[in-house]
């Protein structure tokens, strides 16, 4: 896929990760499917029964993060990424895509960035078993605005640290353009992103750069 060539992750890592879930899961007798559909098929495996369990163990949350930050496809990364918010709450998922975004590879920092949209997926209590009886769940597990935030800050870092282009590219464009979308102490962080953004080579940046320039505080 040209997405795999773009971030740099290989279908071989990605197969890795979803066999581990499927392993947690108790998930077998899939049948092989060649090298560059098998990770594809395992995955549909599991979606279902992910999806099923009440509570899924502790030590599925990792291997879960892993398999959505490495799959490669920013459609399907949601099956690995929403019981994982059901089951263990939207701020822990959200934290560590953080987490990956500050110190992984670029592989896997591109994958966070496609995996931190299906974070936001809107929860239902009809949608999932995680919820107790009569739809109560503990606002605490779902409480992410300062998360949200240290995304924020994780991406302007980024961009400033970044060597590649494309990770510089991918992060930026999936920040907002108002001013008003940033804490306080982020303000200046982002005055310095903006100034370097603005005098960039890549158009696609400096258009990001005046969108944000001209939308003010």
């Amino acid at each position: 896929m040209a997405e795999d060539e773009q971030s740099g992750i290989e279908p071989r890592s990605f197969l890795t990760c979803v066999t581990e879930v499927a392993r947690l899961l108790g998930v077998g007798d899939v049948p092989m499917e060649p090298k560059d559909q098998h990770a594809r098929h395992l995955a549909h495996a599991v979606r279902k029964p992910l999806l099923e369990h009440t509570h899924l163990p502790e030590t599925s949350f990792a291997p879960l993060m892993a398999a959505a930050v490495y799959d490669p496809d920013p459609s399907f990364c949601r099956w690995f990424v929403e019981p994982a918010v059901y089951a263990f709450g939207r701020r822990r998922v959200m934290a560590a895509l953080v987490d990956y975004l500050r110190v992984g590879t670029d592989a896997e920092r591109a994958g966070a960035v496609r995996a931190w949209y299906s974070a936001h997926v809107p929860l239902r209590a009809d949608r999932s078993p995680a919820y107790a009886p009569g739809g109560v769940r503990d606002p605490a597990l779902d409480e992410s605005q300062d998360i949200k935030a240290a995304w924020l800050e994780a991406s302007l870092r980024v961009f400033a640290e970044a060597t590649d282009l494309r990770m510089r590219h991918r992060v930026l464009l999936d920040l907002p353009t108002s001013r008003a979308a940033y804490p306080l102490y982020l303000h200046e962080l982002l005055e310095s992103t903006l100034a370097s953004a603005q005098i960039h080579p890549d158009p696609h940046i400096r258009r990001w750069a005046t969108a944000t320039d001209h939308k003010g505080v």
